[in-house]
């Protein structure tokens, strides 16, 4: 019975993050939010000090007329309702409220196509774009008449939402393994590694994933017990991006991160599963027993993220969604892969999202 592959850390296999499989957060006392973040379907809380607030049934963020109120939308979903008032004034009767949302860009949001503004002051931002990112601020303006004297007061409240949208980061997976060899400079540790990578490759093409970065280096090892021995030191990453990932994300262009995730999984599952049935392999199947040898218990594994180009993450700005790819702000720009945002050396890109700062 072959030993069952180690499981991956808690967010490689299904935590909170964007996309499907997200446990939802428990009901808890209506309050305040800090921060949103809302996948596909669902909305997520971040409470601030001790408050918290159950959004998950109303797919409801109000506003805090004492803080802005994070919101993260991922890409091409719709954002949650944001609500021109906060919570405790929502549980009032309020006389002849009048509401003005004003967008990132600093036009009036009624009748614009892309949004749902209901006639009690809910904002919804319909397939949400990094473009669209930026404050969306609401003016409430009511009266308050007093009991006795019949006297109207105007009142007027401020509320301003930071909406960001976000994308899940890209998996990939760095490997390490060793081989225990017979020299360092036989011939046949290089077309061992080489024969190594097409069977990896063939193991895993069916999910449009691949080997890349493949590297490897021998060294010689004292040990106490058995004197000076040879190791083959090898490395490689599983990516999700082999020929033909392209036209899955075509199929399903919304959720490409969730698949090519969920795929590059699987893969390293697949190659988990190979490296500890791989003694077998190597004296049944590739016949080079004694030459190169597997190392028992010396296979690793560790994720990588990357972001797409004009995403990138930032702990310190975005505490809430700390996983997630956040659309750069403007002033900065990410051209690659890599997963932070970098600042322009003068602030010439003025969007959220820049793929370069010219």
């Amino acid at each position: 019975m072959t030993e069952p592959f180690p499981p991956l850390p808690h967010w490689a296999a299904g935590g909170w993050r964007g996309g499907g499989g997200r446990p939802r957060c428990p009901p808890s006392t209506l309050l305040g939010v800090a921060a949103v973040v809302v996948g596909a379907g669902w909305v997520r809380a971040e409470p601030k000090g001790e408050q918290s607030i159950d959004l998950i049934g109303k797919n409801e963020v109000y506003g805090d007329t004492r803080h802005e109120v994070n919101v993260y939308v991922k890409v091409f979903t719709n954002s949650p309702f944001l609500v021109c008032m906060d919570l405790a004034l929502s549980q009032e009767r309020i006389i002849d409220p009048k509401y003005l949302w004003i967008g990132p860009d600093g036009r009036d949001l009624e009748g614009q196509s892309y949004v749902n503004l209901t006639e009690t002051g809910k904002l919804m931002v319909m397939g949400f774009r990094e473009s669209m990112s930026g404050a969306y601020t609401c003016t409430l303006s009511h009266k308050i008449i007093e009991a006795m004297t019949q006297e109207e007061t105007e009142m007027v409240e401020a509320y301003k939402f930071m909406v960001y949208a976000y994308r899940e980061a890209d998996h990939a997976y760095q490997v390490s393994v060793r081989f225990s060899t017979m020299r360092c400079k036989l011939k046949t540790n290089g077309l061992f590694v080489e024969k190594l990578n097409k069977i990896l490759n063939s193991t895993i093409s069916y999910l449009t994933c691949h080997i890349t970065q493949s590297s490897s280096k021998c060294h010689s090892i004292r040990t106490p017990k058995n004197g000076l021995q040879y190791e083959l030191f090898v490395n490689f990453l599983v990516s999700p991006l082999a020929s033909g990932w392209e036209e899955v994300c075509h199929k399903l262009p919304y959720d490409c991160e969730d698949v090519t995730n969920r795929r590059v999984r699987q893969a390293a599952e697949r190659i988990g599963k190979f490296f500890h049935q791989l003694r077998q392999i190597l004296e049944y199947e590739l016949h080079v027993v004694p030459a190169v040898q597997y190392v028992d218990n010396s296979f690793s594994m560790t994720p990588i993220d990357s972001c797409r180009p004009g995403f990138g993450k930032n702990h310190h700005t975005h505490q809430n969604c700390a996983s997630c790819c956040v659309v750069c702000d403007p002033g900065t720009y990410s051209p690659n892969n890599e997963v932070t945002c970098r600042t322009c050396a003068r602030p010439q890109a003025r969007m959220y999202g820049a793929k370069s700062c010219s």
